[in-house]
């Protein structure tokens, strides 16, 4: 068994026995997941017990048998302490002392424990007592294990669980009550940070506490913190890398009575299309230490970002340190602005808008944002996506609970919440264009600065939404800011604009009632 190795140790270890992790011409660890390239949020389920019999069930939470989890559980176990490559990680999840996780994850790949290594806070000691354990041999198929529940239960006079037929190959599963998680069937790395994400989307709520799947930086003179909420392709990573601002986290924050703190301790950015050029803290974090997922090599190991043909989910972790501008430890004060990121690829949003505290929880539960060509297999029309509180396959509790909470600390702490659209204006995917970062970082900067604050400053009401729009914004040209002007066709636009307004009240309704 491998305990607690260095990054270094990690490396040795690796590229000895594994000959399918690689060395990139900066240093980083290139490995590979296999055919699962993302989560595999169908494969979740949660056990049903009297702790969880009033969470949210449904779509997202699908229950587990207790004893059919203990017995994939077991053999988890039994498999990990009789592989020759057995590797255990000590490391801390959340950097408030108060709220914070010891975490213990058993996994068979170096590739594996470096990750955990990256995204929590390595601890310089052995846990004795945990909070959470992981059991990861996703490079086994589910079916294995089954196959030997099938064998003992005809063998054994025992009362053995039944064969749940709902699984696969591949089984995510989370004990909160025994406070354990196994992986079968993936070795997707990304599925043991969302399952800790998991644990505190849980966990948070029972003490008031708000989870979220956002970034959070602070100002480098007064500390004043802002949020930034968004799905995938947002620019929830992007965005909050801020040359001009300390990176508190870039994914699982919680917002408690004190402030914010992040849950994790290190980043996990999209690489499709990194350069640097545009996002230069990214690009050149990824160094010796960082972990490459399913990116493309040439012969000297240099990464072409742009090549997607193993999948455009391409991932770069690395731990906080390496970015420069990094606050450590990763707290923040209350935040003064939230800002929620949407990518509405039908071009009708606004690329900016100011937000009530109720519109700030109408835009959170929804959670909005647009799948585009490319994205994802068999995807060739932009498609609406709704996914509650910006992580709907993270959530436990119902969604309300989450944005009753989300009201309650705007109120409380005066944050002042804002719409940014970081999708396409003059019409949607396919004839207007996505608007440049170059503006949407300029109206983030205008928002930190405070220039909408001035009591001089005019805005409009967006139909339908009723959200507020400013008038001008320095450094953007005016037309940008409403949308309607660059159509060229303002009657498909009005058309366009009432078919995402009834999708929106559509979806909303599924939470009026909570």
């Amino acid at each position: 068994m491998r305990e607690n190795l260095s990054t270094t140790s990690l490396y040795e270890h690796g590229l000895r026995e594994d000959h399918t992790l690689k060395l990139s011409a900066t240093g980083a660890l290139v490995a590979y997941s296999g055919t699962k390239t993302g989560r595999s949020p169908k494969d979740k389920r949660i056990v049903l017990d009297q702790l969880t019999e009033d969470i949210w069930w449904g779509p997202v939470n699908k229950p587990l048998n207790k004893d059919l989890f203990i017995f994939y559980r077991d053999w988890a176990i039994k498999y990990l302490f009789r592989h020759p490559t057995h590797y255990v990680v000590d490391a801390t999840a959340g950097w408030d002392y108060e709220f914070s996780l010891k975490i213990k994850t058993h996994c068979t790949s170096a590739y594996h424990a470096l990750f955990m290594r990256n995204m929590l806070i390595p601890s310089t000691e052995k846990f004795n007592v945990v909070d959470f354990t992981i059991y990861n041999v996703g490079e086994v198929d589910l079916s294995e294990a089954t196959k030997d529940l099938i064998k003992q239960s005809v063998s054994n006079t025992d009362n053995f669980p039944m064969i749940d037929h709902s699984l696969g190959n591949t089984l995510v599963a989370i004990d909160f009550t025994r406070k354990e998680m196994i992986i079968f069937g993936t070795k997707y790395a990304g599925e043991m940070k969302k399952g800790i994400l998991t644990l505190f989307m849980y966990l948070m709520p029972l003490s008031q506490a708000l989870p979220l799947h956002s970034s959070a930086n602070i100002d480098g003179i007064d500390d004043s913190t802002c949020l930034f909420f968004g799905l995938s392709g947002t620019g929830k990573t992007t965005i909050s890398a801020d040359p001009d601002r300390k990176l508190i986290g870039d994914d699982e924050h919680v917002w408690t009575d004190k402030g914010v703190f992040n849950i994790e301790g290190g980043c996990y950015a999209k690489c499709i299309g990194l350069n640097h050029a545009q996002e230069p803290e990214i690009f050149d974090a990824i160094k010796f230490g960082t972990v490459l997922e399913n990116v493309v090599l040439d012969r000297d190991g240099i990464v072409d970002y742009n090549d997607i043909s193993i999948t455009p989910n391409t991932r770069a972790s690395y731990p906080l340190d390496h970015i420069d501008n990094v606050a450590l430890p990763s707290l923040g004060k209350h935040p003064k602005d939230i800002i929620l990121l949407v990518c509405d690829a039908f071009g009708v949003l606004p690329p900016i808008a100011k937000l009530s505290p109720e519109q700030a929880v109408y835009f959170f539960v929804n959670g909005y944002t647009s799948k585009i060509p490319g994205t994802e297999m068999g995807i060739t029309q932009p498609q609406m996506v709704f996914s509650a509180c910006f992580g709907q396959p993270f959530l436990v509790h119902h969604p309300k609970r989450y944005g009753e909470l989300l009201r309650l600390k705007l109120k409380q702490h005066n944050s002042q919440a804002w719409l940014i659209n970081t999708g396409w204006i003059g019409g949607g995917y396919g004839v207007g264009k996505r608007i440049s970062l170059r503006y949407t970082r300029r109206m983030v900067d205008a928002i930190h600065l405070g220039e909408f604050n001035s009591s001089s400053t005019k805005f409009w009401k967006f139909p339908h939404f009723e959200i507020e729009i400013p008038n001008e914004c320095e450094g953007i040209p005016e037309e940008i800011l409403n949308p309607k002007s660059l159509w060229e066709n303002n009657g498909l636009y009005d058309e366009a604009l009432e078919e995402l307004w009834l999708n929106f009240e559509e979806n909303n309704s599924k939470y009026v009632e909570f």
